[in-house]
């Protein structure tokens, strides 16, 4: 072994040690869960002499450092980062593109995956031979990292590239509930026939994607998962750095499964205002007393929905909100209806998000919150029966 290599190795067990000595304090944050970026036992044997492309946004800590700077700072060669939606740092707002660039502080190019590329194109990938996936996802199908992950594994497997995953936990994991997406309803907000909740990791649902063929190509993928230690799906886990500009804290991540069938309608539930995905409300309908006025907030919602206008609805920061509940959804549209007007403003988005359009039909209809819920139970079975080869941590019973 010449110098070099005793210098590197040197640095390596260095890192690892350094990591290790934080444990405790991180540990104790988290219930115990110790997530993939801090098993770095295994995955920086894998970067070593290796040209790495990293898949990271704000999410992307381990020990209270930015997975970027943790790697370079052990002399890792990162030759891009990939951008999802919301950007390398979660400063742009919901559907908003961005274009590739530099990263000021690095010095490392930036690639957009959110604007005209959501797949990395082959002169993106030339120079890489890892791509590694750090990103903190919510549990929910329309939650648009998961689709970044998908076009991600089809570019890394079409290029020859290893494709590592760090996982995470899933916020909503005890939960699997809401309808299976149908292929006639597919898009970025919705690209695999997985519930709406659907109780997996990113590395779980990567092996999934991997195994049933979604990837759509003949090419395989050499796929690492780092999985997490001690984790169990029923844990509550709250998260340390706020996933995207709109879901600030943990009621919000326990409430987007049910709220988030509203951007399909004229009531705004809380953008441009401190309580995101926590509150219900319009300017000529209401349901609730809670007074609240949407307003300019560039980097979150520069442009909210009913912008200035004082609302009045629902305040849902201290209720029970875990899981998905319709009542929402079918009480609000039942005061549109009750004044014949229209709910469902962007029916086709409505269906994209539900990944089908029989829950729109079924409000439309009046049907109960019970009977549509039966009609996807049979759905949800299935979908468990065939998840169960690749999850990577103990089902619930």
């Amino acid at each position: 072994m010449n110098l070099s290599s005793v210098l590197k190795h040197s640095l390596i067990i260095s890192f690892i040690f350094s990591m290790v000595m934080s444990f405790h304090v991180s540990a104790q944050q988290k219930n115990g869960i110790i997530v993939g970026a801090e098993q770095t036992k295994h995955y920086l044997p894998l970067l070593i002499n290796k040209r790495v492309g990293l898949v990271v946004n704000q999410t992307s800590i381990v020990f209270n450092t930015h997975l970027v700077d943790a790697l370079l700072a052990n002399d890792i060669d990162i030759k891009a980062i990939f951008s999802p939606e919301h950007g390398f740092r979660g400063d742009y707002d919901a559907g908003e593109k961005f274009d590739s660039t530099v990263d000021s502080k690095t010095g490392i190019p930036l690639v957009s995956l959110y604007g005209k590329h959501r797949k990395p194109s082959v002169n993106s990938l030339k120079n890489i031979d890892v791509l590694v996936f750090d990103i903190q996802d919510v549990g929910v199908r329309y939650y648009t990292y998961i689709s970044t992950m998908h076009y991600i594994m089809k570019a890394a497997a079409e290029n020859g590239i290893k494709f590592i995953i760090l996982d995470r936990p899933n916020p909503n994991g005890r939960f699997v509930d809401g309808p299976i997406l149908e292929t006639a309803f597919r898009s970025f907000v919705g690209m695999h026939p997985i519930p709406l909740l659907h109780g997996m990791t990113v590395g779980e649902l990567a092996k999934m994607i991997l195994g049933e063929g979604w990837l759509n190509t003949d090419n395989k993928l050499d796929l690492t998962i780092v999985k997490l230690r001690n984790y169990q799906r029923d844990m509550l886990y709250v998260l340390p750095v706020k996933p995207s500009p709109n879901l600030p804290n943990e009621q919000s991540v326990a409430l987007y499964a049910s709220l988030g069938f509203f951007e399909a309608t004229p009531v705004s539930i809380g953008r441009g205002t401190k309580h995101p995905f926590q509150v219900i409300g319009h300017d000529k309908y209401h349901l609730g007393d809670f007074k609240f006025m949407p307003v300019s907030m560039p980097g979150a919602a520069s442009q909210p929905k009913l912008e200035n206008k004082s609302l009045t609805g629902q305040d849902l920061r201290l209720i029970e909100g875990r899981g998905l509940n319709l009542n929402y959804l079918i009480n609000w549209y039942e005061i549109f209806s009750s004044h014949k007007s229209v709910f469902f403003t962007s029916p086709h988005f409505m269906d994209k998000l539900a990944g089908t359009d029989k829950l729109r039909k079924a409000v439309i209809s009046g049907q109960s919150k019970e009977k549509i819920r039966q009609s996807w139970q049979h759905g949800l079975q299935k979908f468990r029966v065939k998840r169960k080869p690749y999850l990577l941590y103990p089902d619930l019973k």
